[in-house]
């Protein structure tokens, strides 16, 4: 079964001093007649105070925050947790109590060094009450190690927690470029870490390429500043490695450079990183992650173009060396000429020398006249093929081609114009005949056809039908269906009717 003192309070914040009302010392209920027709209260005895849990609980925390206001205290830690919430809950103890404690988000974030079991430490606060449970509590406002600064033990957690990642291993330190043309410097442009690394690359290496990043390097938040400088810097094309620092100082002033996110950052660099923080007796966290730790600014610059200086030094102890063998043995040639030329066989070799020389003066100006008109035959015949080439060029037969088509075309289009309008005025001919020979055309000049009442034949005949008989007459426009009242075989005459 766990311990009271092991269970996180429930509560986010103790609620402060002075938030509740004060103790009522009469409630307002007691000894009177409920306005609702209750039943009345029982009536206290004379001289007792009757209070709540609550107005007790209350009337306690007020004591001890008052009485207990701001209190140094010294003890070991014991259960730390962090809850979901940022707070933290902890348990301080010595051999013969223990109280428990709490401090919030908002002064935690301020510790340099994270707080644990085990430790002992002194703890500024006030004491105050949990009301939900009637426990005291020790409500902290700072924490330092006893015996040992805050700075030096989150130093020293630091330090720990990365070496047991393998940042500081060797095996992932990587070696300075033989001869960097792009360096990043990140750093203060106020501080004279800047000012003394340029000096010493301008000296030592005039061509070099510089890729400043400001930042600040002290104060709250320079440490982000600093990781979010090394990751800018990281993403400029071709920089081939990246110098990280600043000046002397306090610890205090150095600290940002002690951070876990500027450690981060550094290891997380895509090119060596060379960290070079304060002075020579300073060490810090950057130190161990970089790839190499300078002792001061100017002597990261100098490690930079250390490489440079010596890589020059071998080229020239080896054009020494060179200049020295080629004169040595030019001098031992030049002796053995000497020597050889001296004897009787030798007699008379330079003009057999020249004689040669002669000779093979001839045989060159043969030679030369030779390539010469062998050179100019082939040229005859490229000059030939060029013609021949240009005679049977594609792109000429093409043209004309497309010539005679053109021209074809253009006969091809005037004949089926001139086809068109022929067939357009023959079709205008056959339609004025068909429409003279139409039926439609008749009715049209008043003219009207008789059909029997079924529609079956037409009448010609007057004696083909027979009076009450109807027919229908078909006209122009319409049609009518029509009685027969009499009938005569005599023609009649067709009178016009003025119109």
């Amino acid at each position: 079964m766990s311990d009271l003192f092991d269970l996180p309070f429930e509560d986010e914040e103790p609620e402060q001093a002075g938030s509740e009302d004060p103790i009522d010392v009469h409630p307002p209920n007691v000894g009177r007649a409920d306005p609702l027709g209750a039943p009345d209260q029982p009536t206290p005895v004379a001289g007792r105070r009757v209070l709540t849990v609550t107005e007790l609980t209350v009337g306690v925390r007020n004591l001890l925050e008052a009485e207990f206001f701001e209190v140094w205290v010294e003890g070991e830690l014991s259960n730390c947790r962090l809850w979901n919430t940022g707070h933290l809950y902890f348990t301080l103890k010595d051999s013969s109590a223990q109280i428990r404690g709490v401090i919030f988000r908002s002064a935690l974030r301020y510790l340099k060094f994270k707080p644990a079991d085990g430790l002992h430490v002194v703890a500024r606060g006030r004491v105050s009450v949990y009301e939900p449970k009637g426990e005291y509590q020790l409500v902290c406002e700072h924490l330092e190690p006893q015996g040992l600064g805050a700075l030096q033990l989150a130093f020293d957690q630091l330090k720990k927690r990365l070496q047991e990642e393998g940042l500081f291993d060797a095996s992932r330190k990587r070696p300075l470029p033989v001869l960097p043309r792009k360096i990043g410097i990140v750093t203060s442009l106020d501080g004279a870490a800047i000012r003394d690394i340029i000096k010493v690359l301008r000296r030592r290496y005039a061509n070099a390429h510089l890729v400043i990043r400001p930042t600040r390097v002290q104060g709250e938040g320079a440490a982000f500043e600093i990781a979010q400088a090394l990751k800018a810097i990281g993403r400029v094309g071709g920089v081939d490695v990246v110098i990280v620092g600043r000046g002397g100082g306090s610890i205090e002033d150095l600290w940002a450079f002690n951070e876990e996110i500027v450690a981060r950052a550094i290891a997380r660099s895509p090119v060596p990183v060379i960290a070079a923080v304060g002075h020579e007796s300073d060490v810090t966290i950057a130190d161990f992650v970089a790839d190499v730790r300078a002792p001061t600014p100017s002597a990261a610059a100098e490690l930079v173009v250390a490489r440079k200086e010596e890589f020059r030094a071998r080229i020239d102890r080896l054009h020494d060396r060179l200049g020295a063998a080629a004169r040595g043995r030019i001098q031992g040639l030049s002796r053995r000429v000497h020597v050889v030329s001296g004897r009787p066989a030798m007699a008379g070799f330079a003009g057999r020398i020249g004689m040669k020389g002669r000779h093979a003066a001839e045989l060159t100006h043969a030679l030369a006249r030779v390539m010469r008109r062998n050179a100019a035959g082939r040229e005859r015949r490229l000059q030939q093929l060029r013609r021949q080439l240009e005679a049977s060029d594609l792109g000429r037969r093409l043209a004309g081609i497309r010539t005679r088509l053109a021209t074809a075309g253009g006969r091809l289009t005037g004949a089926m114009t001139r086809r068109q309008h022929r067939a357009d005025g023959q079709l205008r001919t056959c339609a004025s005949r068909l429409e003279t020979l139409s039926p439609l055309a008749v009715l049209g000049r008043g003219y009207s056809v008789c059909w029997t009442a079924d529609r079956i034949r037409v009448l010609r005949d007057a004696s083909e039908t027979t009076t009450g008989e109807r027919v229908r007459v078909t006209l122009a426009r319409g049609e009518l269906d029509c009685e027969v009242r009499s009938t005569t075989d005599e023609p009649q005459r067709i009178r016009r009717t003025p119109s």
